[in-house]
Parts: C-alpha cells; sequence; structure tokens
C-alpha cells in the first residue's frame, strides 16, 4: 500500500473526485439503451436487472478479490451486508415502479429521490448538513430530470408505483453512504463495491435462476448482459467508488444524475427518440446544476468525513490501493 499525492492519481486536482461520479453516471446512462436492445429479443427485464447484477458482482469479485478478503477478514461488515441487499432490493423496486406508474414517473422519482434521500441520511448520521448551494443545486438538477424524461406531457400516476419508486431512491441512498463512510474509514474502494456488488449478485442469482436463462442463448442478449454487468456494473462501481474517495456522498449522489441526461442523448443518437421543447429545457437545466455541483468550494461539506482538529495539509494524499 503506497500513499501517493492525489494530484498523481487517474484524475487530477479538485476535479477528481467528480470526474470519476460523472464517468460512473455516464455508463450507467448507457444501460437503457443497451437494455433496450436485448430486450428486444427474448429477454425478461427482470431477469436482464439479475444478470447484470450477477456479472457485474462476479467481476469485481474476481477483479478486487485479495482487497475485498481482507476487509471481510476484518468483521465489522454488516454495513455492507445491509448495503449489499440495498443494492439488489433497488433493481426489485424500480422495475416495479416503471411497470406501475410507467417509465417516466418511475424514473424521475427513484433517480430523483436519491440525492434527497443521501442528503437526509448523510444528515442524520452525522449531524452536518450538506450546504445551500447542494440543496439548490440538487433541486434544479431534480427539475431538469423530471423536464427531462416526461417532455412536458402529462402522465398517470400510480400511488403504489411512486411508493415504489421512493423505496428505490431510499435503497440508493442507503448503499451510497454505507459505501461513502467505509471508504472515508479507510477501506479501499474497490473492495467496498466488490464485497457490495458481490453481496448483491448472491442475493439476485436465485432471481435469475428462477426468471430462466434461456434468454442468454441469444447472442444479442448474451453481448447486452455482459456488457451491462461488465461495463455499467462493474467498471461503472469501479469509478464511482474511486469518486466517493475524494467526493461528499450528497454531491455524488446529485452528479449521478447526469444518467437521465447520457441516456437521453443515446436515445437521439442510437434509438432515433426524439425531444420536445421542454426536454430540452430540462437537460439544459440538469446540465447547468450539474456543473454547480462539480465545482469545488468549501458550501458541499462531506458528512461522512469529519473535519480535522488540526491543521490542513497543503497537498492531501490518496492511497492507492492494489486490485490485485
Amino acid at each position: 500500500m503506497v500513499s501517493i499525492p492525489a494530484k498523481h492519481g487517474p484524475f487530477r486536482g479538485a476535479a477528481a473526485g467528480p470526474a470519476g461520479v460523472i464517468a460512473a453516471a455516464v455508463l450507467w446512462g448507457t444501460a437503457g439503451t443497451a437494455g433496450t436492445l436485448a430486450l428486444a429479443g427474448p429477454a425478461d427485464p427482470i431477469a436482464l436487472a439479475a444478470a447484470r447484477l450477477v456479472i457485474g458482482g462476479m467481476v469485481l469479485a474476481a477483479v478486487s478479490g485479495r482487497p475485498a478478503r481482507r476487509l471481510l477478514a476484518r468483521g465489522r461488515t454488516l454495513p455492507l451486508a445491509l448495503a449489499a441487499a440495498a443494492a439488489a432490493a433497488y433493481q426489485l423496486c424500480f422495475f416495479g415502479a416503471v411497470t406501475r406508474t410507467g417509465v417516466a414517473v418511475g424514473t424521475v422519482v427513484a433517480i430523483g429521490s436519491g440525492p434527497v434521500f443521501t442528503g437526509l441520511l448523510s444528515w442524520a448520521y452525522d449531524r452536518r448538513r450538506p450546504g445551500r448551494r447542494w440543496a439548490l443545486a440538487t433541486a434544479a438538477a431534480v427539475a431538469g430530470c423530471a423536464a427531462l424524461v416526461s417532455g412536458g406531457e402529462a402522465v398517470g400516476v400510480d400511488p403504489l408505483g411512486v411508493l415504489l419508486a421512493l423505496a428505490g431512491g431510499l435503497l440508493y441512498a442507503f448503499y451510497a453512504v454505507a459505501a461513502s463512510r467505509a471508504i472515508a474509514a479507510g477501506a479501499p474502494s474497490n473492495a467496498v463495491m466488490a464485497v457490495m456488488f458481490g453481496g448483491a449478485a448472491v442475493v439476485m442469482l436465485p432471481i435469475l435462476l428462477w426468471r430462466g436463462i434461456a434468454w442468454l442463448g441469444e447472442p444479442h442478449a448474451l453481448l447486452a448482459a455482459v456488457y451491462l454487468g461488465c461495463v455499467t456494473t462493474a467498471l461503472a462501481a469501479f469509478l464511482y467508488g474511486r469518486g466517493l474517495r475524494a467526493t461528499p456522498v450528497a454531491r455524488a449522489a446529485t452528479l449521478t444524475l447526469a444518467e437521465p441526461a447520457v441516456a437521453a442523448l443515446l436515445g437521439l443518437a442510437v434509438l432515433h427518440e426524439r425531444l420536445t421543447a421542454v426536454s430540452w429545457a430540462g437537460l439544459a437545466l440538469l446540465g447547468a446544476a450539474l456543473v454547480v455541483v462539480a465545482l469545488p468550494g468549501p458550501a458541499l461539506p462531506d458528512p461522512a468525513r469529519p473535519e480535522p482538529s488540526g491543521p490542513v495539509p497543503a497537498e492531501p494524499a490518496v492511497t492507492a490501493q492494489s486490485s490485485a
């Protein structure tokens, strides 16, 4: 384990943390297009979501096996075990929400409520508010997300579907805060993500077998499942964990709202979808809000990381962990 200056890491300077989180959100944003192409065949949405977590969890566990085993050997992994269950349950809540109340409402409520719940959970754990700038920018980002996804059209709302979407947002917030706190306590970010998503894979494997795996015999469905697992789950989780090493979890949760923006742009380019004027306005508002959140500043403290009691070093160090 070698301690190196932050500026020598994979990203540089104050943008290191946000860059990792945004990179993860960009990869998450490609999942919708890949899933749409897979679901054009015999794939089942729940089976596809389960396959995504199973493959992604296995890849993370394989790549980060030794650090993950050391983390497990230390004990006190109950929060990460609960986070793994939450990551698996999020998938089920999200698909249940979009099935009952539609893609637009389900996506906006689940993804939009995630940053809000994350800020509240962080505040509840450590009694430190994320800051006014974060609150205003997050409100603007959620509004932009709503306009982008709905396109200004009237949509039906199913109460149970909305509750499932809110449950999904809360579950996301829980596992994001749990991961951030584990990383802040000194655990390697790749090991934290391997334990969390590896555990989620164990939870989802029976669901995958129950829904059936015959659809994986179709080449395009198998390719989509591998892409979703390896890229939009394993690689994205790795980047998100790296981002959490230098980004307050409340800020990180808001930055992940880049996901629907990327999904919308891919829908335009790949699926030949169209955006209304309201959607374009929402996209612009969302982008501006994310820029504000990504900018460094003292107004966005990390509730998971206590302020130092002594002098602040001029060049904070980031611990480089081996993934072997």
